[in-house]
């Protein structure tokens, strides 16, 4: 096998495992507690069970779409969109640590908003990069924003 292939594949593996470690961190957190389950929740909240398998969908497009903007050729462009996708995987991941760990909806409130707005910029950032790196965020985007009005609502609702 050739280095760049080689290369290649590390960074394919590299990218699913950091998208790997803020899915295992939302994975040690979860709704099955007793202080959620007396959280008065909006008619909308979405069933438990749909969870594991939209985050899986999005965790792998998130994961692809940081491949995709990493193989393009090196430019200041790049490198600010592969920060932002850092950032907004970091921010991800402290969402779910904040409002399932900490039991803070509030300071989660505040991540979901900064989570939102890095995703805007990421996705901003890689169309300059790989368009369609650009376009395999906007589910995640979607779900981020729905998440967002569940997380107000839970706090208008609760604190």
């Amino acid at each position: 096998m050739e280095t760049t292939q080689v290369r290649k594949l590390l960074a394919m593996a590299g990218f699913g495992a950091l998208t790997a470690g803020a899915a295992a961190v939302g994975a040690r957190f979860t709704p099955a507690s007793s202080w959620y389950g007396r959280l008065r929740k909006p008619w909308f909240q979405p069933p438990g069970w749909l969870l594991a398998p939209v985050w899986t969908g999005l965790y792998t497009v998130i994961a692809v779409s940081g491949y995709r903007v990493w193989r393009s050729p090196s430019s200041p462009e790049r490198t600010t969109a592969l920060t932002f996708w850092g950032a907004q995987l970091a921010l991800n991941a402290a969402w779910t640590w904040l409002f399932f760990g900490k039991h803070n909806p509030r300071a989660a409130l505040i991540d979901i908003g900064l989570l939102r707005g890095t995703i805007d910029a990421y996705t901003q950032a890689a169309r300059k990069v790989d368009p369609s790196a650009r376009w395999m965020m906007f589910p995640y985007r979607g779900w981020v924003t729905f998440a967002a009005l569940l997380n107000a609502e839970i706090v208008r609702k609760n604190v």
